[in-house]
């Protein structure tokens, strides 16, 4: 038999039997399981879905300030009074007693400037929030409550009341994106794709409410204010991870 030949039988007997030592002393499991890494069996792609919807709910505050009050029990009086006002006039234009709240109600005295402050009068401030769903009604309910005497408009805030079913939508054409874009590069990279084995999506945080800054009470005039809710945004964006064949 040739040398060479036998050399060869020697060694590949010799590199066996340490294998199956190996594989005595270390437990490995037999058979072994070998996978392609991830960044050669996948493609990961970005998709991003957008919808624009119409805020479907206002909330406004409004807040009652009233100073140089000579006695706690006057001007506990009198923010109550304007407060109940405005309870009662929302309530004329149907707007239930659940979506009314009064908040921030405070009484405090107010020092004069001499030597020895002394307390000179009271001042008392209240908030009072009302929501709606009908955002039609926003112009009438400020200026119906700055008649009843409101002097203070802290803010309309419009919003979304339910934005899963939109969130969902965006989803959806977030996922469509990213499908069509893995079309578009797998034909780039002359690849054929499998089935999509993991989806992420981003996390996109609370929908931005949009805001109406305050307004003066003072400049309410000729038919109240006009108040439109505008548009927001909802996006979704998924990272979709495909095998390649």
């Amino acid at each position: 038999m040739d040398k060479k030949l036998v050399r060869t039988y020697a060694a590949l007997v010799f590199i066996t039997l340490i294998g199956l030592l190996l594989i005595k002393e270390l437990d490995i499991t037999y058979p072994l399981d070998v996978r392609t890494s991830p960044r050669s069996s996948e493609l990961s792609v970005v998709g991003e879905g957008k919808i624009e919807a119409i805020p479907d709910t206002a909330t406004i505050t409004v807040g009652i300030t009233a100073t140089n009050i000579a006695t706690v029990a006057e001007a506990q009086a009198r923010i109550n009074e304007i407060n109940n006002k405005i309870i009662a006039s929302m309530k004329e234009i149907n707007v239930p007693k659940a979506d009314i709240k009064t908040s921030n109600y405070s009484i405090y005295p107010s020092y004069s400037n001499d030597s020895q402050p002394k307390i000179a009068g009271y001042s008392g401030n209240v908030s009072v929030t009302i929501k709606t769903t009908q955002t039609e009604k926003v112009s009438d309910i400020v200026t119906r409550a700055t008649a009843s005497g409101a002097n203070e408009v802290h803010g309309i805030d419009f919003s979304i009341d339910n934005p899963d079913k939109l969130r969902e939508q965006a989803r959806e054409e977030a996922i469509k994106n990213a499908k069509e874009q893995a079309q578009k590069l797998a034909k780039q990279l002359g690849i054929k794709l499998g089935k999509i084995t993991n989806i992420i999506e981003a996390d996109q945080g609370g929908i931005i409410p949009y805001y109406q800054k305050s307004i003066a009470s003072e400049g309410l005039g000729g038919g109240g204010p006009q108040v439109e809710p505008g548009s927001q945004t909802i996006t979704s964006t998924v990272t979709l991870f495909f095998e390649k064949r």
